[in-house]
């Protein structure tokens, strides 16, 4: 099996699922109990807490647990926007976001707020100028991803973080599903960020949401205290504990990591364009995820011919509702090549003989249908 679709899920690392087993199997209590067994739990969560904002070199407190990026994603929007619409209903966005960023933004325009977008250069990063200029005494949110998931543009978190620091009225949001665990954050102007242990070797069904702690929201799931009252339910011990081991792996090596990801990557590219393969991915986006374009061929069928060669890459993002990549339109200004995207994604643990098999299949398959096509016209 080749698998190079780790941006939408990771395997677990045996060593987090080691630990979830053994979590799981020792501390039953719920952590919002008062006994014993209950004191237990908290403690050890309390403990994950502290590794995961010691590595994120964030506060503690800071930190609300989600099932996902998606449910993360949600609650930083809604939570913002339907606890200061009494400042206004504008927001602020790229056409690159993902899914769970753009469909909450979809309800809320049914609720009288106004989404605005804001230009992208050649590559896709924000125009920097544009977002300052767009920014009214009625914004209340600024949501833009670190990392598209589609094509990997990396945008200047940093001094967006800056820019809308400069408004004290309007919040910045940052989807950093595809930088958490690849790539050494700064998180000190960022108001809110979204994350999920599956995208770096942990459990599917744990993420989270960094919120500081000047920031107030409006609960998305309301019914008492968990490990804050930001988000109810009992605090799942073993997902949490798993996640902060994951994190903590994830940035161990870092450095070696990255090198290996960009010689691939660089390697990847040298190979699709010595055989004519379209690829809309900039060079500097993140070395972890590369798009291409095939032709006339549909994704859906390229991805189920290498399926049948145990060969595993993705056609959009995993929870794309679309036919066609909004993210590659966005950068490309081309529709064919939008409607006939792949992503590939790659990470520390993919081989060099695995891109070489992957690239000839990749080629063989493209060769059969495309003269399969050419006979239809």
């Amino acid at each position: 099996m080749i698998y190079l679709d780790y941006s939408a899920t990771t395997p677990v690392n045996e060593e987090v699922l080691n630990s979830y087993i053994q979590t799981t199997k020792t501390m039953i209590g719920n952590p919002n109990s008062l006994h014993k067994l209950g004191v237990q739990a908290k403690c050890l969560i309390d403990a994950a807490t502290e590794q995961i904002a010691n590595i994120l070199q964030i506060k503690p407190n800071e930190i609300i647990y989600t099932s996902g990026a998606s449910e993360a994603n949600n609650t930083a929007i809604k939570g913002i926007c339907l606890k200061y619409q009494n400042r206004g209903k504008h927001i602020i966005t790229t056409p690159l976001e993902h899914s769970s960023i753009i469909e909450p933004l979809n309800y809320l325009k049914t609720q009288g707020f106004e989404v605005e977008y804001v230009n992208l250069d050649k590559n896709g990063v924000v125009n920097l100028e544009d977002l300052e200029r767009k920014i009214r005494e009625d914004t209340v949110l600024v949501t833009i991803a670190s990392v598209n998931s589609e094509v990997g543009i990396i945008q200047p978190i940093s001094q967006i973080a800056k820019i809308v620091k400069k408004y004290p009225k309007t919040y910045f949001h940052t989807d950093m599903t595809q930088s958490i665990g690849k790539e050494k954050l700064d998180l000190k102007d960022v108001d809110l960020a979204s994350f999920s242990a599956q995208k770096f070797y942990g459990m599917k069904g744990i993420g989270g949401l960094i919120k500081k702690e000047t920031v107030v929201i409006e609960p998305l799931i309301h019914g008492g205290k968990s490990t804050t009252r930001d988000r109810s339910g009992t605090p799942p011990t073993a997902l949490i504990v798993s996640m902060a081991k994951a994190l903590r792996l994830a940035y161990e090596n870092l450095e070696q990591k990255e090198r290996h990801v960009s010689e691939l990557n660089a390697y990847l590219r040298k190979k699709l364009e010595d055989n004519s393969i379209v690829i809309n991915s900039p060079k500097t986006a993140i070395p972890n995820i590369l798009n291409i374009s095939i032709g006339k061929i549909k994704p859906e069928t390229m991805l189920h011919a290498l399926e049948a060669k145990e060969i595993y890459i993705s056609t959009q993002t995993a929870c794309s509702v679309s036919n066609m990549s909004n993210a590659v339109y966005a950068v490309t200004k081309d529709e064919d090549k939008a409607r006939h995207s792949l992503r590939i994604s790659l990470s520390y643990l993919t081989t060099t003989k695995e891109i070489d098999d992957f690239v000839t299949e990749l080629i063989k398959i493209r060769n059969e249908l495309s003269s399969l096509y050419d006979k239809k016209d």
